[in-house]
C-alpha cells in the first residue's frame, strides 16, 4: 500500500451525530455536548494505540458554510504563480527538533484564516504536532500566498478539488506519514469512505440520541449505487467507559476477504 493506513476515529452519540445541530462546528462544540475530560482520555489512548504522524480534519470543522472568509489581498504577480502551485515544505518547520506529528486540514477552496500552527493549544497531548494543508490547482492563488507568508506547510493534491488519495500519497513519500487519524466531520469521512481509503473505524458512542434530518453524522456521503455493497467492518475490540460510553473498534474487511 502506497499510502498511509487511514482511521477514522470520532466521538457521536448513539444515533451517530457529530454534533447537535447543522451550524455547530465539530472541534469547537457546545456546551450541552457531553464530551469533556473522558474524550480527551480517548484521543489520548488513540494516539497510544496507533501511534499517528498525522491527523486529518477537513476546514468544514473551523468554518462553517455561508462564512465568508475575511479577503485576502490580491496575489498578481504572474511570474511566481506556478511556484505557489508546488509542494510547500519549508524546511525550518518540516525538520524542527521537537517535531511529532502532522494536524492536516483539507482546504481546496482556501476557507481557512488565523490558523492555529501548533497542535500544543489543543492540549498536552499534541506538543510538537503542526498545521499543515491540503490545497488543490483551483485553490485562489492569494490563499496560498497566505500560507506562504504564515510559513504554514502545503500539499498540493488534484485539480478542481483536493484528490484524497494522491493527498495520502504524498503524505507517505514526502514525511514518511504511515498512519493517520481522520477525527474529520461526516462529510470528509463520507468522501474516504467512497474511495476506499479506510482501514479502521474507531468510534467513542457516547449516552445520548440526538437525531435531525441534517445534523451531521459519522459517514455523510452519496447514497450507494444499486448493487453496490456496503463497507464490511470486523470487530476488533470494545472498551466500556464512564457513565455510560462505549468505545468500539472495527477493521474494515478488504473485498477480497470477503
Amino acid at each position: 500500500m502506497n499510502r498511509p493506513k487511514v482511521v477514522v476515529c470520532n466521538t457521536a452519540s448513539l444515533d451517530g451525530r457529530l454534533t447537535l445541530a447543522p451550524d455547530v462546528l465539530l472541534l469547537w462544540g457546545d456546551e450541552r455536548w457531553p464530551g469533556g475530560t473522558e474524550s480527551s482520555a480517548a484521543f489520548e489512548w488513540l494516539q497510544f494505540a496507533h501511534q499517528p504522524q498525522a491527523t486529518l480534519e477537513g476546514s468544514g470543522s473551523f468554518v462553517l458554510d455561508g462564512n465568508d472568509p475575511t479577503p485576502l489581498p490580491p496575489f498578481e504577480d504572474e511570474f511566481e504563480r506556478e511556484t505557489l502551485y508546488t509542494d510547500f515544505l519549508p524546511p525550518a518547520v518540516v525538520e524542527r527538533p521537537a517535531h511529532q506529528g502532522w494536524f492536516t486540514v483539507v482546504d481546496g477552496r482556501g476557507r481557512g484564516r488565523q490558523w492555529i500552527k501548533d497542535g500544543g493549544a489543543f492540549g498536552e497531548a499534541w506538543q510538537g504536532w503542526r498545521l499543515l494543508v491540503f490545497v488543490a490547482r483551483q485553490t485562489p492563488p492569494a490563499y496560498l500566498a497566505y500560507l506562504r507568508r504564515e510559513d504554514i506547510p502545503y500539499l498540493v493534491a488534484g485539480d478542481e478539488r483536493v484528490d484524497l488519495s494522491a493527498a495520502l500519497e504524498k503524505l507517505r513519500e514526502k514525511l514518511d506519514i504511515t498512519t493517520v487519524l481522520s477525527t474529520a466531520g461526516g462529510r470528509l469521512n463520507g468522501a474516504l469512505l467512497r474511495a476506499s481509503l479506510v482501514d479502521e473505524v474507531n468510534v467513542e458512542l457516547l449516552p445520548a440520541v440526538i437525531g435531525g434530518f441534517d445534523t451531521p453524522s459519522l459517514f455523510d456521503s452519496p447514497a450507494l449505487a444499486p448493487g453496490e455493497e456496503p463497507t464490511r467492518l470486523a470487530l476488533i475490540s470494545v472498551q466500556v467507559g464512564n457513565e455510560g460510553r462505549v468505545w468500539l473498534r472495527y477493521r474494515v474487511v478488504s473485498e477480497e476477504a470477503r
